[in-house]
């Protein structure tokens, strides 16, 4: 085996080829796939998340077929649409039914143990009512006065993409971005800083396309009423989760719930099943969208940053924990400065070979960024499939720029949780 400087040349010991890695990544062998997977698939999700990605994996492997073959059609409201908002409207009425039975017993037994009852079931609906999306006093909220230039790009893709823009922008420490409703009739992105430093300016672009082509194409799933009964399903499930280390009576309670709390689980599978090959086409339509506004070569770069994301992770890590000790039991301004630049720096540096590593771990494992993706290696091969497209929406270094300076201050103030309270992930 010979070394130069971060390159490792060896012989592959299945099929005797050389092999150059970069030695802060895994040595494998290209030609035969030798050791492409050395920790082999992740350990197997249970219960309704594990659902969730075997629902993904499938559905993601007979859309990507149906839109190879050029189905781009969004389906408008299927039967299953239908079926899951009919779930999630009777979801709701049981809320309404708990608030309007305890409203009742808090009437009628007045003066007595019915006001307990009735104040309990009145707590409980409270507790499950549909939340509508607000923006809490933590979040890192930008807002058109904040950053007019981003707004403005913002407003750009969405012009081309033919929907309006957002209403804020929540900038967070998560190698993710995303889009929901505010409140009844605005529009929130979520704009996770980590991933956005690493990024080109083309590739951001196309991220903004993908997440704004979401409101184009209807996904039911981040629809109001059934997103909000997805929510609602998730609190039942976790007021029914058995107590640890129980007593006497905490075990009957327990055994009592199970009954209720596998309905609760049976009833938000068949949601994510009613719901998962809109969703899957929702994300296969938004990639297309990245496409045309940010270029298929934006966008194919940033599914590529999307299948390295555990470096993200890693490395805000790493980094985060190395300034944290070099400032002792005191973390000041300066032990954060620099952070998103050297992330971005390590990200640049990942070899190509590492890329194709784990594009080819993604075609074992089914990687998907999440439940709710389609496989990112056949997203990646539908965009290349198709005619290459040049960007629609552009931005020169001096808008890029200018941008950056209105994420400036929400960057260090980011920077400096990250190191003092150290990196959580996505």
């Amino acid at each position: 085996m010979r070394t130069a400087g971060e390159e490792i040349v060896s012989s592959c010991p299945q099929c005797g080829v050389e092999i150059r890695t970069d030695r802060r990544f895994t040595t494998w062998c290209a030609a035969c796939d030798w050791n492409v997977d050395p920790q082999g698939p992740s350990e197997k999700k249970h219960g309704l998340d594990g659902v969730r990605r075997r629902v993904a994996q499938r559905y993601g492997e007979r859309l990507f077929d149906e839109l190879r073959g050029g189905e781009t059609s969004t389906g408008g409201r299927t039967l299953s649409g239908l079926l899951a908002f009919a779930i999630a409207l009777a979801v709701h009425g049981l809320t309404f039914a708990l608030a309007a039975v305890g409203l009742l017993g808090l009437v009628r037994g007045w003066g007595g143990l019915g006001m307990v009852f009735g104040l309990f079931l009145l707590a409980l609906a409270w507790s499950l009512r549909p939340r509508l999306n607000r923006l809490s006093d933590d979040n890192r909220v930008l807002l058109r006065d904040d950053a007019p230039e981003l707004y403005a790009l913002v407003d750009e893709v969405a012009a081309a993409l033919g929907t309006r823009g957002v209403d804020a922008v929540v900038v967070d420490a998560r190698a993710n971005a995303g889009v929901t409703h505010l409140g009844l009739r605005g529009r929130l992105l979520t704009l996770g800083l980590p991933l956005w430093e690493v990024l080109s300016p083309q590739q951001r672009i196309a991220l903004l396309g993908h997440e704004l082509g979401h409101f184009t194409n209807g996904d039911t799933r981040h629809g109001m009423v059934v997103g909000t009964a997805c929510r609602s399903l998730g609190t039942w499930h976790y007021y029914l989760l058995p107590v640890p280390n129980p007593n006497t009576i905490q075990v009957v309670t327990n055994l009592a719930c199970v009954p209720f709390r596998l309905l609760v689980m049976a009833v938000a599978a068949l949601l994510d099943l009613l719901t998962a090959q809109a969703s899957q086409r929702g994300e296969y339509l938004a990639d297309a969208a990245a496409a045309r506004i940010g270029s298929t070569e934006g966008a194919v770069g940033l599914m590529d940053r999307l299948l390295v994301t555990d470096s993200i992770v890693i490395t805000l890590r790493r980094e985060s924990n190395a300034r944290r000790m070099r400032g002792g039991s005191r973390v000041s301004a300066h032990d954060s400065d620099g952070l998103w630049e050297a992330l971005a720096a390590y990200m640049d540096s990942i070899p190509a070979s590492e890329h194709e590593r784990q594009r080819r771990v993604g075609v074992l494992r089914g990687h998907s960024v999440d439940a709710s993706h389609p496989p990112t290696h056949l997203r990646r091969r539908l965009l290349l499939d198709g005619m290459p497209l040049p960007a629609s929406v552009t931005t020169d270094a001096e808008a890029a720029e200018r941008i950056a300076g209105e994420l400036e201050a929400v960057g260090k103030t980011l920077a400096r949780k990250v190191v003092r309270d150290g990196y959580e992930g996505r």
